[in-house]
């Protein structure tokens, strides 16, 4: 199936429909990112209810735009991964600590249970895990502020 050809709509509670080239509707479809942080706007299927891939989107920016706003809106409702822009304030060194982070969603508070919960995705890309298991993201570890960078080091 081509992204030409995929017909997505909203049905009654809101949920994805997709209908294909020869007819099937398919509803209750949720879009998944293969590669959410590394490639977000590549690498997407469209899998239904039984868990199924029924379709596969390359890039976001090869489907038509009311297409690509529904996928857009449905992953943005789906996924919840705060970026950290600065950390604020470190209870302690030692763990579990807490910690007072602006992300771009606000400034939050949660709790560190272990450095095991930093995992490095790339040279300057952090995924950290509070004790609730919400997953923050830092994007460009050398774009914080100097001070966010030394009470990370701490931690790394």
């Amino acid at each position: 199936m081509t992204t030409d050809s995929i017909q997505l709509a909203r049905d009654a509670h809101g949920q994805l429909t997709l209908t294909t080239p020869g007819g099937d509707v398919h509803e209750g479809v949720v879009p998944v990112r293969a590669f959410p942080i590394a490639a977000p706007a590549e690498g997407i299927a469209l899998v239904g209810a039984d868990g199924h891939e029924l379709a596969w989107i390359d890039r976001l920016d090869d489907l038509p735009e009311t297409t690509r706003m529904l996928v857009e809106e449905a992953l943005a409702s789906r996924e919840f991964i705060p970026n950290i822009r600065q950390l604020r304030h470190v209870s302690t060194f030692a763990t579990p600590s807490t910690w007072e982070v602006e992300t771009d969603r606000g400034v939050t508070r949660f709790i560190l249970k272990g450095e095991e919960d930093i995992r490095r995705l790339g040279p300057a890309t952090l995924l950290i895990a509070d004790s609730h298991g919400i997953q923050f993201l830092i994007r460009d570890l050398q774009a914080m502020d100097r001070r966010s960078r030394k009470l990370l080091d701490r931690f790394l």
